[in-house]
């Protein structure tokens, strides 16, 4: 902090993946930073609707969009890349606003039906405002990607060069109103580059109609002195994603109950089913598949003190089992799922240790 009392916060977040359990990796491990950013907050100069903000420039994950369905594992809205922007600019106490300029690059693309010259780039600008009504939240995202639309997608040169992501939230501060706890629920919509809804920008290949829209709503509750019981949707369809005339279509369901045992130890629960209709158009080489997903997971749980979902650390010990409609494997046969041995039904155990910052 400086004399003047404006605060100077640095991060810098290293992920690793690997598929050893060796406990030196370095010649098969993927080593990436996925954070290098400052950030100033507390300016001695800024005044007025700026008195509360901080500034940002940098690598980073946007700060209140890295908004997720934890215990499905899955985000429903992510944005993430290298920018600057300024977080709570306050026009009133019940009314703030972040606004936020992120650059994403896409992977090089063919630029001709017969390319003689190599391929192209080009980046994804993301011009984003996240803006908060009390518990509602209204996010508007507009992008632009120069020259994408040279990209050749299903044969032809149709992907989109710009487009608009939105989404409406309301964050409640009880269980749907039905007793203590909380909730979450968000409507998204978005078209062209837009259309990926969830990781905001960072698909290149999208048809310059498509169009996608997602619904997610979650909650946490007790049921009892000892039980806790957290249920879950997601929904999503697109039109015209990639290659005109294709459509996805897909439904989640999950819930995961917790069983308090003692001060460190709980048993989780999970039970999640997923039915998909995707009609590919052949993009890809993928084939036409309508079929659902279950699962189940039990989960010993050991914790510094329970009382929450979303206490950490924790240490589980876990066995799933899942099973799916055999035509599920058709959809893309370069994909471990879509081998024709790889079955219809499989157990999972292991071991996880989650720790939160």
């Amino acid at each position: 902090m400086a004399d003047n009392g404006t605060k100077a916060h640095y991060r810098l977040m290293i992920a690793d993946s690997t598929t050893s359990s060796n406990d030196w990796t370095a010649g098969d491990g993927a080593l990436n930073v996925r954070q290098a950013y400052v950030e100033f907050s507390n300016l001695a100069s800024f005044t007025g609707i700026f008195e509360d903000a901080s500034i940002w420039a940098g690598k980073r994950f946007d700060r209140d969009l890295d908004f997720d369905i934890h215990w499905l594992d899955s985000d429903i809205v992510f944005l993430g890349g290298t920018g600057a922007g300024i977080y709570d600019v306050a026009f009133s106490e019940s009314v703030t606003s972040n606004f936020s300029l992120y650059g994403r690059s896409f992977l090089d693309f063919p630029s001709d039906p017969n390319p003689t010259d190599g391929t192209s780039d080009t980046d994804n600008l993301i011009l984003t405002a996240n803006n908060y009504f009390g518990n509602v939240q209204w996010l508007i995202n507009g992008m632009s990607a120069a020259d994408n639309d040279e990209r050749i997608v299903g044969g032809v040169m149709e992907a989109a060069d710009s487009g608009v992501q939105t989404m409406l939230a309301y964050h409640g501060d009880s269980f749907f109103g039905l007793s203590d706890g909380s909730f979450k629920v968000a409507v998204l919509h978005g078209q062209g580059l837009g259309a990926e809804v969830k990781n905001i920008g960072a698909d290149g290949n999208l048809h310059e109609e498509a169009a996608s829209t997602r619904i997610a709503a979650y909650g946490t509750t007790r049921l009892g002195d000892s039980w806790r019981i957290a249920p879950a949707i997601m929904a999503e369809t697109s039109k015209d994603r990639y290659v005109e005339g294709d459509d996805y279509q897909w439904l989640t369901f999950s819930t995961r109950l917790a069983n308090e045992l003692g001060a460190n130890f709980e048993m989780q629960y999970e039970a999640s089913w997923q039915v998909m209709d995707l009609q590919t158009e052949g993009y890809e080489g993928r084939g036409d598949v309508d079929g659902d997903y279950a699962r189940f997971t039990i989960a010993p749980t050991f914790k510094p003190q329970v009382g929450g979902f979303w206490n950490r650390p924790e240490i589980r010990v876990f066995a799933s089992y899942s099973t799916w409609d055999d035509e599920l494997n058709r959809y893309d046969g370069g994909d471990a799922l879509g081998q024709e041995d790889f079955g219809g039904s499989q157990w999972t155990f292991g071991t996880q240790m989650e720790v939160w910052f």
